[in-house]
C-alpha cells in the first residue's frame, strides 16, 4: 500500500511540468510564442495610447468648455498684427510719417519678476510676466535700422538697449551702444517720447499682455490637438 502511494507522489514531485516545480523553477516554464508576445505587447501599447488619447481629449474639452480662447485681433491702433500661428512670437507693423516703417517683433511670455502684495496675514508673493519687444525703425531707402530692445510689463514699456544695425545683416562685432540706464536722464526721457510718438507705449504693453494670454491658451490647445492627431495615426 505504501509503495502504491509513493510512486505517484514521486512522479508528481519530479515532473518538470508540475505546477509545484514551475513555481520553484520559473525558467523551466515553456516560452510564449512570438505571436503571443507580439499580441500582448500590442494590447499593452493600445491600452496605454488609449488612456493617453482620453486624457488629451478631456484636457482639450475642458479648455474649450471653461475658458475658450478668442479670435486674435488683427489690428491695434495704427498697427497691423501678424499672428504667426503655431509660433512663439507675433509681428506688428505700421507706417509713420512719410518715410518711416516700423516693425515690432514680440515674443510670448519669456520671463517674470516676483512682486510682493499685502494680504490679510502680511504679504504674499506673486509674479508679473515679461514680454520682449524688438522695435525696428526704417527710414526711406537707407540700409540702416534703428533698433530698440524693450521689455513690455503689464502696464509699461521699458527700454533696455538701443543700437544701429544694417538692414541686411548684423556686422561681425557691432558696437551695441551704451547701457540705456547709463544715459543722461533727460536723454532717456526723450527716447521714451520718441517711441511713444510711434505708438510704442504703455497702452501697447497692456494690449500685448492680453493678446499673449490668449495666444498662450490657443497654442496650448493647438499643441494638444497636434499630439492627439499624431498618436491616432496608424
Amino acid at each position: 500500500m505504501a509503495r502504491r502511494l509513493l510512486r505517484p507522489l514521486s512522479r508528481t514531485l519530479l515532473s518538470p511540468l508540475s505546477s509545484f516545480t514551475k513555481k520553484l523553477i520559473p525558467h523551466q516554464q515553456p516560452y510564449l510564442s512570438f505571436e503571443t508576445r507580439t499580441y500582448v505587447s500590442e494590447m499593452r501599447k493600445s491600452a496605454f495610447e488609449g488612456n493617453l488619447l482620453r486624457l488629451l481629449r478631456n484636457e482639450i474639452h475642458y479648455e474649450l468648455e471653461h475658458s475658450p480662447p478668442s479670435q486674435p485681433v488683427p489690428e491695434f491702433n495704427s498697427f497691423t498684427v501678424d499672428e504667426r500661428q503655431g509660433e512663439q512670437w507675433i509681428r506688428l507693423s505700421r507706417k509713420f510719417g512719410e518715410n518711416e516703417e516700423i516693425k515690432v517683433e514680440v515674443t510670448m511670455f519669456d520671463g517674470s519678476l516676483p512682486i510682493k502684495k499685502p494680504c490679510k496675514i502680511g504679504t504674499e508673493e506673486e509674479v508679473t510676466l515679461h514680454i520682449t519687444l524688438i522695435v525696428d525703425i526704417y527710414k526711406g531707402e537707407g540700409n540702416e535700422v534703428l533698433e530698440f530692445v524693450c521689455s513690455a510689463w503689464p502696464d509699461s514699456i521699458e527700454i533696455r538697449k538701443i543700437f544701429m544695425r544694417s538692414h541686411d545683416q548684423m556686422a561681425g562685432q557691432p558696437y551695441m551702444g551704451p547701457g540705456f540706464k547709463g544715459l543722461d536722464d533727460e536723454l532717456q526721457e526723450s527716447l521714451y517720447e520718441f517711441l511713444e510718438a510711434r505708438g510704442i507705449d504703455d497702452d501697447l504693453a497692456a494690449f500685448l499682455h492680453e493678446y499673449m494670454k490668449n495666444k498662450d491658451k490657443t497654442e496650448f490647445i493647438r499643441w494638444m490637438g497636434t499630439v492627439k492627431t499624431f498618436i491616432e495615426k496608424k
